[in-house]
């Protein structure tokens, strides 16, 4: 996540005996605890290593600063070598300096600082669209970071085109979610909507169909036919969608199960549905 508290780190650099091992470089850039307000608002502190892996490889130009773990420079020699030659400063710092800087247990012995990517606005994101099937996420409501993670992974892992957020909706790509993504986050744009029936209007315009996820009375979404583009509309745990708004709809969709619990959390429905998209493309 964005901030942490600051941790008493030692400057450090591999040993420079160690072949191919990247050489320790004077730290020149500041830590993220001490940037102005208005900087520390565009970046963003991401850890795990799939999800450092991911920025690395899709816009290395947001890095900032790396803190890893000894044990990590083996697995991260491509990623400390481009810092040596971007000048982009980088700490070795033991295990407790991690946890604070990530805010949690779960760094994988990496914390990264980035520059957070905006979402584009709805009529950018169309326009650049390629023609054909797409599928497309709306969070109705989502808010548990670890969800909107999971969400993230199985989106990447589908093929989804994009998540759009409602333009009132303080749901943010922050670390917690970008760890539980493992590299999705990077690989599924984010795309913030305006009003809710421009947006809807503008995506009909394109061609898609929207599809309100409910928890019963919808149609089978194992049996029902998909329009080509469609985008599945998700309710916020716990409460669901909003009636008013499901009723806006194309068509509504349900997971038949056993009954024995109320529905699937919002980040499993998420999977069964994109599978059964994926699916009915591949038949």
């Amino acid at each position: 996540m964005s901030g942490g508290a600051r941790a008493p780190q030692r400057e450090r650099g591999p040993r420079s005996g160690d072949a191919g091992r990247v050489p320790a470089r004077t730290e020149q850039t500041h830590d993220a605890e001490t940037a102005p307000p208005s900087r520390r608002n565009e970046e963003l502190r991401i850890y795990g290593l799939n999800a450092v892996r991911a920025v690395f490889a899709r816009r290395p130009e947001a890095i900032r600063k790396v803190y890893l773990a000894e044990a990590r420079i083996p697995a991260l020699q491509p990623l400390l070598k481009w810092c040596v030659a971007q000048r982009v400063g980088y700490r070795v710092v033991d295990e407790p300096d991690l946890q604070k800087l990530a805010s949690s247990a779960h760094h994988e012995g990496v914390v990264v600082d980035v520059l957070r990517a905006e979402p584009a606005p709805l009529s950018t994101w169309l326009r650049a669209l390629p023609a054909g099937p797409q599928c497309a996420l709306w969070l109705d409501g989502v808010g548990n970071p670890h969800n909107f993670g999971a969400i993230l992974r199985s989106a990447a892992h589908f093929g989804v085109a994009a998540v759009l957020l409602p333009k009132d909706s303080p749901l943010a790509l922050s670390g917690a979610a970008a760890r539980v993504a493992e590299g999705g986050a990077e690989a599924v744009p984010l795309v913030r909507l305006g009003r809710s029936d421009n947006a809807m209007a503008q995506l009909r315009g394109e061609g898609f169909a929207l599809a309100a996820t409910v928890v019963e009375g919808g149609a089978n979404v194992f049996t029902a036919a998909l329009p080509p583009r469609v985008v599945y509309v998700l309710g916020a745990e716990g409460e669901g969608m909003d009636r008013d708004f499901a009723t806006q709809c194309d068509l509504r969709v349900s997971i038949p199960g056993t009954g024995v619990v109320e529905s699937l959390n919002v980040a499993a429905a998420t999977a069964v549905l994109l599978a059964g998209w994926a699916k009915g493309r591949a038949a």
